[in-house]
């Protein structure tokens, strides 16, 4: 009776614990994500490199190398982002009469005015929120970045004796960690290689489409697509639909007709193949567990869901697979 009360008493005490560290651990779970990402796709490089020279120097220089092509490239990015931003050249002009047709149009069939003191007050404050969020968001970058390089860090040090240490305490038997832990980092590398792969693929081939169907900045709204394209169901349709909606208010109809069908058949079914193509290559996913599981990661761990959500639908399938073989079917044999 004492050893099962202290052995259930140490359980719950865990599990309380664990589950208030990773309360408090929400605001920094992408960069804690982000680390361990990064480990998994380096461990092996860094632990070759580590051969041929000294273990300090080779996690420095791995760490070092790491952050310049973090922070190079996300650098880079938002320069282009802001860069095409101040350049953003609309048609206001030819915008503006649509645009008054539509409200007279609303507040004649339904009473509203959208252009009344409080609608503006209303849309001011909204705009205002996106500016905090946006900012929010950038801060929030900076600090889970320094997290997952510093994290980074020290799993290098350590990694070893930390990979030791989680194979003994996962509950199941010798044969079922090995297939647990290999899933768990063919999943990780083939969704942090492939969702970016894609994301550039999309781009490219948006900004095709863009050129050709004169949309206004094309290059900015083949990086927003390109981004776009690791948001669920809706993808890159959030872009291009409102570039075609523009064309067509600015009068520009056949460029929209055109943009709408290089949206529709070429950009969205190419995202669908090409994502089933990359998927089935590196880890052989089905594309219902990525969709399934961005959805269901998207709200647990942050942006960091695109990752991390597969992998906890494969886990679970995973865990049920053995559940099946190791309980039900041996009873059949």
């Amino acid at each position: 009776m004492k050893e099962s009360y202290w052995k259930y008493s140490l359980v719950v005490l865990i599990v309380g614990l664990g589950y208030l560290l990773f309360k408090q651990a929400q605001p920094f779970m992408n960069g804690i994500l982000g680390g361990f990402t990064l480990y998994i796709l380096l461990r092996k490089p860094a632990g070759q490199l580590q051969k041929r020279i000294n273990r300090t120097w080779a996690v420095w220089m791995v760490t070092i190398g790491v952050t310049l092509f973090l922070l190079v490239p996300v650098s880079l990015f938002v320069w282009a982002i802001v860069s095409q931003l101040s350049g953003l050249h609309l048609n206001t002009a030819t915008i503006i009469q649509p645009a008054s047709q539509v409200v007279e149009f609303i507040k004649e069939k339904t009473g509203f005015d959208v252009l009344s003191e409080s609608s503006m007050a209303f849309f001011v404050k909204q705009a205002s929120l996106v500016g905090q969020t946006v900012m929010a968001g950038v801060s929030d970058l900076v600090v889970n970045l320094g997290v997952a390089i510093m994290l980074l860090f020290f799993m290098l040090f350590g990694g070893k004796c930390m990979e030791d240490y989680v194979f003994t305490i996962l509950p199941f038997k010798e044969k079922y960690k090995r297939e647990v832990l290999t899933e768990v980092e063919l999943i990780v590398r083939s969704n942090a290689i492939g969702i970016p792969l894609l994301a550039i693929i999309q781009g490219l081939i948006s900004l095709g489409g863009y050129w050709l169907c004169h949309a206004p900045n094309p290059i900015l709204t083949a990086m927003l697509t390109g981004f776009a394209s690791i948001i669920p169901l809706v993808g890159t349709a959030i872009i291009w639909l409102p570039v075609v909606a523009y064309l067509a208010v600015v009068g520009d109809w056949l460029d929209a007709v055109i943009l709408l069908g290089y949206g529709g058949i070429i950009v969205s079914q190419c995202d669908n193949l090409i994502r089933f193509m990359l998927q089935k290559r590196m880890a052989d996913i089905h594309p219902l567990i990525t969709i399934f599981g961005v959805v269901a990661g998207l709200p647990l761990f942050g942006f960091m869901g695109i990752i991390f959500g597969p992998l906890l639908v494969s886990l679970f399938l995973l865990f049920l697979d053995m559940f099946r073989k190791e309980y039900l079917l041996t009873g059949e044999a």
